[in-house]
């Protein structure tokens, strides 16, 4: 039900693209992924969203089990029914809240003992109690619970959160029993090359249908991100998923696809619509800007977008600057589009044999260009 085959690679760096077969349809690597945490990615609908060519769609386990409740959810006939998406859906298992909401939890061996920011009660989320939830909410991709640690920590800390990643990898696996849901394991470690190539080793010898690299893109700098994917890759599976976690920036995915990285994803490209900002030729344009109220050509003219198809930057820029929702979505759709069609891109570079030579300008030696 799972298989991920690889269709080719890049012959001058770790870059290949493939297929991530799943019960509601393939997932075409490399591949950004547009999050949706609460069963909506924030101000686009369904329709407009698969026009972006998204075709798998995170939600988080956490904030769908305080709200509607994993219950519900089920009553409808899981998370794809509940919000009208029939393509591929993952779930993170609630570990990332373990870093983000850092003031509002308690960690120990046997789970994270949060208090809800809604009001107050106390909610344990234990790796079995994830398990339950995810597979209640029936997404084709289960991520494990784990320990996200926070950048700057202690080596003793990075490794104490390590071993209880590991742990706690294996209680999920015991606890995971939906055939028609794969269970992909995390590895951790920070910035600290031997906890990584621990987690790497352990991680890999689950077994899994897919790896994620977690513990990225949470204040480390750049270098340290590329620096973890250049060492974590290599030590992965050849024949799985191999999923960066948080990463939605053009360079950083392209670095990551050349080091041989399939799967992303993040919160930024509808984070930056809802603020007034678009995403064209990897720069960010705050459409709020006076030298767009007289500009009447295509945001991006190459983008086939309907924010680019049917409006102009002056439009955008009266729509944000008068607060009309309308403006926010077109740039969150816009924005959407960006980044898959880039990841796509990348996908099709691949294929062609010039991925080393379109997409690596970010090596100083490089003459290459975005030809995309």
């Amino acid at each position: 039900m799972f298989q991920f085959e690889i269709q080719a690679t890049c012959r001058n760096t770790g870059a290949r693209c493939g297929c991530f077969h799943t019960p509601h349809g393939p997932v075409m690597t490399p591949r950004f992924m547009p999050v949706g945490t609460l069963g909506t990615v924030k101000g686009v609908t369904t329709s407009q969203l698969a026009e972006t060519g998204a075709q798998m769609v995170l939600s988080n386990t956490y904030h769908l089990h305080l709200q509607p409740g994993e219950e519900i959810v089920a009553e409808a006939g899981g998370l794809h029914r509940f919000m009208g998406w029939d393509g591929p859906m993952l779930t993170d298992s609630g570990g990332f809240q373990v870093f983000s909401l850092g003031d509002l939890n308690r960690i120990d061996d046997e789970g994270v003992d949060f208090r809800n920011p809604r009001n107050g009660s106390r909610i344990l989320l234990t790796p079995e109690r994830s398990m339950q939830i995810q597979m209640r909410l029936g997404a084709d991709v289960a991520m494990a619970f784990d320990q996200c640690p926070p950048y700057p920590a202690t080596e003793n800390d990075v490794a104490e959160a390590c071993r209880r990643t590991h742990a706690w990898l294996g209680r999920c696996a015991d606890a995971h029993q939906r055939d028609d849901q794969a269970l992909f394991g995390i590895v951790q470690g920070g910035c600290f090359p031997h906890l990584r190539d621990l987690s790497a080793r352990t991680v890999a010898d689950f077994n899994l249908p897919g790896i994620a690299i977690g513990g990225v893109s949470v204040g480390e700098p750049v270098e340290e991100m590329h620096q973890i994917v250049r060492q974590v890759t290599p030590l992965l599976p050849d024949d799985r998923p191999r999923y960066l976690m948080g990463i939605g920036t053009l360079r950083e995915m392209a670095v990551a696809v050349a080091n041989g990285i399939d799967m992303f994803d993040c919160v930024l490209p509808t984070r930056l619509g809802r603020h007034g900002t678009a995403l064209v030729g990897g720069e960010r344009w705050n459409l709020r800007n006076a030298r767009f109220r007289h500009d009447h050509t295509p945001l991006d003219a190459s983008c086939p977008c309907i924010a680019c198809r049917q409006h102009t930057r002056a439009y955008l820029n009266h729509l944000i600057r008068s607060e009309e929702l309308l403006g926010l979505t077109l740039l969150s759709i816009h924005n959407l589009t960006h980044l898959i069609r880039f990841t796509t891109a990348m996908g099709l570079a691949i294929r062609d044999g010039c991925f080393s030579e379109d997409f690596a300008p970010w090596e100083p030696s490089s003459r290459a260009h975005h030809t995309w």
